[in-house]
This record gives structure tokens, sequence and C-alpha cells, in this order.
């Protein structure tokens, strides 16, 4: 087992760059979101907020085209791009890719998302990452069949114990120790930044480690990993490199879900965190 930090407020102020005086719209972060499914309309939604909370400048928030008109009502400052069908196919992902905007800094993709061909989710991975785009994927975007195309290539995951089960074949156990020893070698032999979601997140890219203790038992509310995704998204975009961002990400999210239990108790509902966030990330506000 590597050495880890307990996340703290010190530590992730070196993860988020300051915002410059004279930046202009766009140099503060361009986001793609993809997620939504007939069940869940609102999932993207929740990670899109999440990432304009942050102070992203740009969110292109990508839905089926069922759920457009609902998620086009939810918020005037989401930027909607329509897929062509229901589900993720081939087809659509290659028309995706011909009205997505050019030089975004970081998607994050899967939140709800249903998925019909696990090929067309490696043609999408694969196509933004040969455009440069730091990707974090959530949800029904890890899966087993992802790994060959994502290993080495700086992407962060973000499961909890089910999904991590279902990307690595091997279910974490209830023992930290053991839990976070799973995590590294997992990180380590994938090349990836792992962000295992639980009473305490466990981040590893398999050479640091870094533990968020949460104590927020309201967080188990559906939702709350959403907005992680989309917080994830927001640091990537500012900050590339992706341990760093996962663990800011989780800090913040984790902080947001703290001031929501503190006013709500255990009775939050995920757009509460979007209340807080602006709040955690108050600390972390700088201009140079």
């Amino acid at each position: 087992m590597l050495a880890n930090k307990i996340l703290q407020a010190a530590i992730v102020k070196n993860f988020i760059p300051p915002r410059k005086f004279s930046s202009r719209k766009g140099d503060n972060g361009k986001v793609l979101v993809l997620g939504g499914s007939y069940f869940y309309h609102g999932a993207p939604v929740l990670s899109s907020l999440a990432a304009l909370r942050c102070g992203t400048d740009l969110v292109y928030t990508c839905v089926p085209k069922i759920n457009v008109q609902a998620t086009r009502a939810m918020s005037p400052n989401l930027i909607v791009l329509p897929l062509v069908d229901s589900k993720l196919t081939r087809g659509v992902v290659h028309k995706l890719l011909g009205v997505i905007p050019k030089e975004l800094d970081s998607a994050t993709i899967g939140m709800g998302l249903a998925i019909q061909d696990i090929e067309a989710l490696k043609l999408l991975v694969t196509s933004l990452l040969n455009k440069d785009v730091r990707l974090s994927l959530d949800a029904s975007a890890l899966v087993h069949d992802i790994l060959p195309i994502i290993k080495n290539k700086k992407v962060i995951v973000t499961p909890h114990a089910g999904e991590f089960k279902r990307l690595f074949v091997e279910l974490p156990s209830d023992s930290k120790k053991e839990r976070i020893s799973t995590v590294e070698k997992h990180a380590k032999e994938n090349g990836l930044t792992i962000l295992l979601k639980g009473p305490t997140d466990i981040v590893s890219d398999g050479q640091k480690t870094y533990l968020n203790v949460k104590n927020t038992p309201a967080m188990t509310v559906g939702g709350t990993g959403d907005v992680l995704s989309g917080v994830v998204a927001a640091m990537l975009s500012k900050n590339r490199d992706p341990l760093e961002s996962a663990a800011a990400a989780v800090f913040i999210n984790g902080k947001a879900g703290m001031l929501a239990q503190r006013k709500h108790g255990l009775h939050i509902v995920a757009t509460d965190l979007l209340e807080f966030i602006s709040d955690a990330m108050k600390p972390f506000d700088r201009i140079k």
C-alpha cells in the first residue's frame, strides 16, 4: 500500500489554478457532458450545472432527443446538444462528432446514458482522446470492455463499489485498508486515475493516493454522483492533471454535501449540493 494523504483545503488549493483577471469566455474551461436516457433525464443536468457552479465558462449538455425539451426547460444556463437517437449507437457518435465544439478541454460521459452498442462508446472515447480532450467516465460508461481503450490515457473513472466490480471484475472489500490497496493496484495496472466513491472516497493513480473522509450519510441519495461527475469535468478543464483534478473534485463535492446536510439534515436531494458548490469553491477563489 502506498502512503496516502487525507485531503484538506491546504492541499486542494494547489490543485485549482487561479483565474486570470484578463481571461475571456472559454478561457476558464469548455466542458462536454454526455448522458441521459428515457428514465434518467436529470443526471446530465446535475453534472452540467455542477460544472458551471465550479466556474466553468462553457458547458455543452449532450442528451438524447427525447430529453431535449425537458433539459432545456430545467435551466436557461444549459447549452443543449441533441443526440439523434435515444441510445448511444455508432451512427449517433458519428453525427455528434460533427457538431461538438472544437477545442473542448474536458468531457464527462455516462451519467444516466443508455448505450446500445459498446463499440459506439469505444469510438466516442477514442475520438475525444485523439482530440486531446481530458475524459472522465461514470455510470454506464464503466464497462470492462472500455479498459483497453483508456489504458494509460490519463482518464478518470468514478465508480461506486458495484461499478468498480463491473469495470475491473473485482469487488472492493469493506475493509478500508484492503479497499485502498485494491484501488491502487488497478490504477497502477491500467494507468488510470480511479475515484472510488464511498464514506471515504479513495483517489489514486497508482503512484499517489488521497483519501476524502466525508462523514455525510445523507449523500447516499441518488444524483450526488452525477454532481461529482460535473465537478470532476470542471476541474479537468482547468487542471489537466487527472489525479489532482479528481482529488480537488471529490473534496469540493464532499464539502458541498456537508453544507447541504448541515442545512437539511438527512433529507437532502442532489440539487441541494448545487446550491452549496459555490460556497465550497470560495476558499479557492484566486485571481492573478
